[in-house]
Order: C-alpha cells, then sequence, then structure tokens
C-alpha cells in the first residue's frame, strides 16, 4: 500500500474531529452566551475545558504508552465524547453545566493531542512531515468553521449540538480502519513517568512558551466574542476561522521545507514576534472585517509556532514516553494556559471590553517573546546539545 493511501484514515480522522472542535472553539463562548451566562461565567465554563487539558491528555497518555496504544484510546475517549456532549448541550444552569462540562472533556481533550501523537508517530514511521499530516486537521476546521457558521446564523446558536455530534460519529466510524501506529518497546510503568517531570530542557521550555500559549487561549475563547462586540454575525465568525485556518493549513502542508533551513527555536522566536504584532493589531481593531483580514497573521503564528514547538518537544521525550510527553505538552499548551487563560480573559472582556484584552494579549507575548530569546542563549535552548533521554 502507498504512502498516501495508507494515511487516508489518518486524515479523514484530523478532517472530522477537528472539523467537531471547530463548534467548541470557533462558537461555545455564543452559545454560552445565548444560555444567559456573562462573560466571567463563560470563563468559568471556559475553564473547565482548560482544567480537564491539564488531567485528562498526561492520563490518557500514559495508559497509551502502557498498553502500546493510541487506537484503543482515542475509541474509549471518542465515545466518551459523544455521550458526554449529548449530555452536556442539553443543560441550562451554570452549576449543572460546569459538572457535565468536566465530565465531557475528560474524554474530549485528550483528543487533538493523541492523534497529534499518533500523526507524529506514523509520519516517522513512513518518513513523511509531520506537518503533512497535521494539516488536515486545519482543513476539517476551515470548512466546518464556514459550513457551520452560515448554518448557525441562520438556523439559532442553540442548534449546535447537531452538527457537533454528525462530526463526532465521523470520527468514530473511522477509527475502525484506521491502522495502529507499531510500539516496538517494553510497556512503562509509572516511575518511568519521572523522566519527563525531571527533563529541566522540557519544562524550562515550557515555563517560557506558556506566556505565548496563554494569548493563543484566550483568542480561541473569545474572538467570537469580540467580532459581535465589533457588531459581528455568528456568519462572520465563521469566515474568520475560515481565513485563519486556510492559512494555518498551508503552513502545516509546507513544514517539511521551511523546517530543513533553519533551527526549530528560530521559528518558534519568529512566531512569538508575529503574535506580538497581531495582537496589538487585533486591539486597534474597529470592524469586524479588520479582525477577518487580519487573521492570515493565524498561520504564521499557531501555525508556525506550534509544529515547530511540537516538533522540537519531540526530541526531548524519549521514544519509550512519546505519547506521555506529547500530551504533557498538549496539557500546557491547551490546558493550563486554557485556564489562566479563560479566567483573565473573561474578567478582562466583561470589564474593558475586547480591545483592552487584544492589547493585554499583545504585552504578554512581547515578555514571552524575550524569554524564548534568553531561553535559546542559555545551553538548554542550543540544540545541538538536545539529546532523547533513554
Amino acid at each position: 500500500m502507498s504512502k498516501s493511501r495508507s494515511l487516508i484514515p489518518l486524515k479523514s480522522l484530523f478532517i472530522s474531529y477537528h472539523a467537531s472542535n471547530t463548534i467548541l472553539i470557533s462558537f461555545l463562548p455564543l452559545y454560552l452566551q445565548f444560555k444567559g451566562l456573562n462573560g466571567t461565567e463563560i470563563g468559568w465554563v471556559l475553564a473547565v475545558e482548560s482544567f480537564a487539558s491539564i488531567l485528562a491528555p498526561p492520563f490518557w497518555g500514559y495508559l497509551s504508552d502502557k498498553y502500546k496504544t493510541i487506537k484503543k484510546i482515542l475509541f474509549i475517549c471518542v465515545i466518551g465524547l459523544l455521550i458526554g456532549s449529548t449530555f452536556f448541550f442539553q443543560m441550562n444552569t451554570l452549576p449543572t453545566i460546569l459538572l457535565m462540562g468536566a465530565i465531557f472533556y475528560f474524554f474530549a481533550s485528550p483528543v487533538g493531542g493523541l492523534s497529534d501523537s499518533f500523526a507524529q508517530r506514523r509520519a516517522n514511521e513512513l518518513n513523511v512531515s509531520f506537518g503533512s499530516i497535521r494539516m488536515w486537521g486545519s482543513v476539517g476546521f476551515a470548512i466546518s468553521s464556514l459550513i457551520v457558521g452560515e448554518v448557525l446564523a441562520r438556523f439559532g446558536i442553540q442548534y449546535m449540538v447537531w452538527p457537533y455530534l454528525i462530526f463526532g460519529m465521523m470520527a468514530l466510524c473511522i477509527l475502525f480502519p484506521l491502522k495502529d501506529v507499531t510500539v516496538e518497546s517494553e510497556p512503562i510503568n509509572f516511575k518511568d513517568v519521572r523522566k519527563i517531570v525531571t527533563n529541566k530542557p522540557f519544562l524550562l521550555f515550557l515555563s517560557v512558551i506558556i506566556f505565548i500559549t496563554i494569548t493563543h487561549r484566550i483568542n480561541d475563547y473569545f474572538m467570537a466574542l469580540y467580532i459581535t462586540e465589533l457588531g459581528g454575525s455568528e456568519e462572520l465568525v465563521g469566515q474568520a476561522w475560515f481565513v485563519g485556518v486556510i492559512a494555518e493549513a498551508a503552513v502545516f502542508a509546507l513544514a517539511r521545507f521551511w523546517f530543513k533551513k533553519y533551527r526549530t527555536l528560530i521559528f518558534i522566536i519568529i512566531a512569538s514576534i508575529i503574535y506580538t504584532i497581531r495582537w496589538f493589531l487585533y486591539g486597534i481593531a474597529e470592524d469586524p472585517m479588520h479582525v477577518i483580514a487580519l487573521q492570515f497573521l493565524h498561520g504564521l503564528t499557531f501555525g508556525v509556532f506550534y509544529t515547530a514547538s511540537f516538533e522540537y518537544v519531540t526530541r526531548l521525550i524519549p521514544k519509550t514516553l512519546q505519547s506521555t510527553g506529547h500530551l504533557v505538552f498538549f496539557s500546557v499548551y491547551f490546558g493550563l494556559s486554557g485556564v489562566i487563560g479563560s479566567l483573565v480573559g473573561g474578567g478582562i472582556m466583561e470589564a474593558f471590553g475586547g480591545s483592552t484584552l487584544y492589547v493585554t494579549m499583545g504585552w504578554l507575548t512581547a515578555i514571552g517573546t524575550v524569554l524564548l530569546i534568553l531561553y535559546h542563549m542559555l545551553p538548554y535552548g542550543k540544540e545541538n546539545i538536545v539529546r532523547e533521554m533513554e
């Protein structure tokens, strides 16, 4: 079987899962606003998702490494995602939304990280670039944001559960023909995880990039509310994500070319500089179309930053702990950053508005950029000393 044909189920999984995830990222804040929650309360619900993203991915990643399978863990998580979402979207009060949200996200939050870890291993097996597989998630995200945005603008945000379940069922069906990745190492024990939590370069890198990943998660959560604050609709929210994720897909697709010329840390620093510029420009936007026009920078920021960071931390993680290490990275990138971002962002959004929020994000990324440059100057940041721990 050719490389391209063997990757069809995996690429299809990325399309369907990220198509469903689009609905949560792009429209959940508007849905919660429809339910009657204010900015601070929306921040609490989003914080539950982020808190689950801290705890759940390492747990499922550990089980994946222990039992030498990613596919079976994905099955469990996607089934839990479908059942949990059915109850989550029926809740109407803040306490019940928080409770069911915690259960739902316990299963939903690891799927992205597990899929990325799956893709990284399969890319290594077939000698193809991770970005060439990951780009299909961006394609699914873009298609979903455009179509679902128009559907919800026409029929109402209260019906967002139905497209979510449709894409989730597609992901579940695609898992059946998906071939599991080969794990040659022995099953790990819990004590082996110490190799992750005592890895100083890995931990220091995560501590530095959190200044930037917090702002990325704030934008995930509150860009929709900012667009509506500027006078936009659900349809424009969908268009904004479509523009951003198409640019992201292009970056992922071309990753194998631009990674060859410079060190990954250089790309991470460049992306953080562009992040800083991007947020300051959003902060002075006066029309929702200005935000949509600037969304092409999403590819040059998240697309470059995430791909380069994922490649970089892979070199810091022992092969026997790839799933665990990837999901610890995923937990910080989307979990811890999301908890901080949702709570702080919701409060600033409610008290001062979206413009102040984005200017604050600009200053945070500026601090993160300086710290990344300092990290690069340290011995830990020299890629010639990066070694896989055995």
